[in-house]
């Protein structure tokens, strides 16, 4: 099993399709189905090592992602999201924190 790269809680940018957008979950190793990687996984991504669930900046979309298919985020900006808060309590120096408010 390979380290996970990215944390939760880290902005991200998708290498291929250039977006940004959060991460909130992490699986080290490929759990989809063969199905979902024959038809979505294009770049046939390892499946040995870590794939991310990501909050899409902007949309209302989550994707599973690759860990070689992303990069750091270098704008230090928010992600505007409508499940950031469901995950995250706040956001500071260009990274989320976990938590839940009472």
């Amino acid at each position: 099993m390979k380290q996970a790269k990215w944390n939760i809680g880290q902005v991200v940018q998708h290498k291929l399709f250039g977006y940004r957008g959060v991460i909130y979950d992490v699986d080290y190793e490929f759990m989809q189905s063969e199905e979902w990687y024959e038809r979505v996984a294009r770049s046939r991504p390892p499946k040995d090592e870590p794939w991310y669930r990501v909050l899409v900046d902007g949309k209302e979309a989550e994707t599973y992602v690759a860990q070689r298919n992303l990069e750091s985020d270098q704008m230090d900006d928010p992600i505007k999201h409508p499940l950031v808060k469901e995950y995250f309590t706040g956001f500071k120096d260009g990274r989320y924190t976990m938590g839940h408010t009472n």
